[in-house]
């Protein structure tokens, strides 16, 4: 049974400018369409959670960034691999969240942008995984167990 939705920050729930330094401090920072929405929805339903491997955002920093939209509001666990020590796509970037959030793997789904740091380590972990992919790339993805190009595609499977 699932019990916890595993998001990515960077282009998953928050849009990534690519500016310089941390999401915290830029001038403009703004919600992936339909991210507050379904984190309303699921909020109540799932333990969420938020993981990033961004390199210029510790935990804090990223809890800054998101409290500026509201959406530190719809999360239970934070996660950086500043903190975790491991980045993704390395399995114990998972497996560290999994077990600080104190879940079981297979009550863990992991829903991000990056097919490559998102999705291959999560299965490689052992979670359900859902490739976010907003810009409807073509290709094969047999890691990722659901394909979606729009947050509100993840009602139809939750």
């Amino acid at each position: 049974m699932i019990k916890a939705l595993v998001f990515d920050w960077g282009d998953t729930i928050m849009r990534d400018f690519k500016l310089e330094g941390a999401m915290s401090a830029w001038e403009k920072v703004a919600w992936i369409d339909g991210a507050k929405k379904i984190l309303e929805i699921f909020n109540r339903k799932y333990t969420c959670i938020i993981a990033t491997s961004a390199d210029h955002s510790n935990t804090k920093d990223m809890i800054a960034a998101l409290h500026r939209v509201g959406a530190d509001k719809y999360f239970h666990f934070f996660f950086s691999q500043k903190e975790i020590g491991f980045k993704k796509p390395d399995v114990r970037f998972f497996t560290e969240v999994i077990k600080q959030s104190n879940l079981n793997v297979n009550e863990c789904v992991m829903i991000g942008n990056s097919y490559e740091m998102d999705i291959v380590g999560a299965k490689k972990a052992g979670l359900t995984t859902v490739f976010f992919n907003e810009s409807a790339t073509a290709g094969n993805f047999p890691a990722a167990d659901f394909v979606v190009v729009k947050l509100f595609d993840l009602l139809t499977i939750f």
